[in-house]
């Protein structure tokens, strides 16, 4: 059974600055929780914090019933957390098939785990022995997200997946986290694809100058064009 998340008054600085101001949400166990807003809100910072790659300065984030916040990255990823960066981060020199033996903390790679990714990403078996970085930019965002579910997780914290994708493999990356989902995995997911955040998003959470301003369920703020451009600045489906 997966674990909810919640970010409880968290604070998080980068040098001198104040990023993430008190920022409270949940992502509730077994859903996918959207965290939207426009460029610079504190996305990635939100997501970077709760890894352990940015220590929170304030506040509180728990996994089910453990706080993380002290916690480094190499330890959250050991509760069972998956993260799949907005800058993909894989390991130029090493092959596919070494980056993702990497993201299996548990042991050997999983034959029937792989099957089943490939049947998402088909390509990532034909490089399967192919250096990362001769890799195109959308094969390696593929190749960073297949990393954070190459083992079963708890939570995975996904940014930007789409970004550099063909519009062929955003819809197997939708099939792929819906089924996902129905495995009970918390999946906190940063996203500019609308048509992504509408068709797998449960609940959203809406981020602005370092603060949560909105919660509440997917389909209410797709639902809500006034909703969206006051939050967003833009509706739904002026951004696909």
């Amino acid at each position: 059974m997966s674990a909810g998340l919640v970010l409880d008054g968290v604070h998080t600085h980068i040098g001198r600055y104040h990023i993430l101001q008190g920022v409270d949400f949940e992502a509730p166990a077994g859903r996918t929780t959207m965290l939207l807003g426009r460029n610079g809100a504190g996305k990635t910072t939100a997501l970077r914090t709760i890894m352990g790659l940015w220590r929170a300065s304030g506040g509180r984030i728990a996994l089910g019933p453990t706080s993380i916040e002290r916690l480094a990255a190499s330890e959250v990823a050991r509760l069972g957390v998956g993260y799949a960066p907005e800058t993909m981060a894989v390991f130029s020199d090493l092959t596919v098939k070494e980056n993702l033996a990497l993201g299996a903390r548990s042991g050997p790679l999983d034959d029937s785990r792989l099957a089943w990714i490939f049947g998402f990403f088909p390509a990532l078996r034909k490089f399967w022995l192919s250096r990362a970085g001769s890799l195109s930019g959308g094969q390696k965002q593929m190749l960073s997200i297949a990393r954070a579910i190459v083992e079963p997780r708890q939570l995975l914290l996904i940014d930007e997946p789409t970004k550099g994708l063909a519009p062929a493999i955003v819809g197997a990356l939708i099939a792929c986290l819906k089924e996902i989902k129905t495995t009970g995995v918390t999946i906190l997911l940063v996203e500019q694809n609308f048509r992504v955040a509408r068709e797998v998003g449960d609940e959203a959470r809406v981020m602005d100058n370092g603060r949560i301003v909105h919660r509440g369920a997917m389909a209410q703020l797709a639902a809500d064009e006034a909703l969206q451009n006051r939050l967003l600045g833009l509706s739904l489906d002026s951004h696909q």
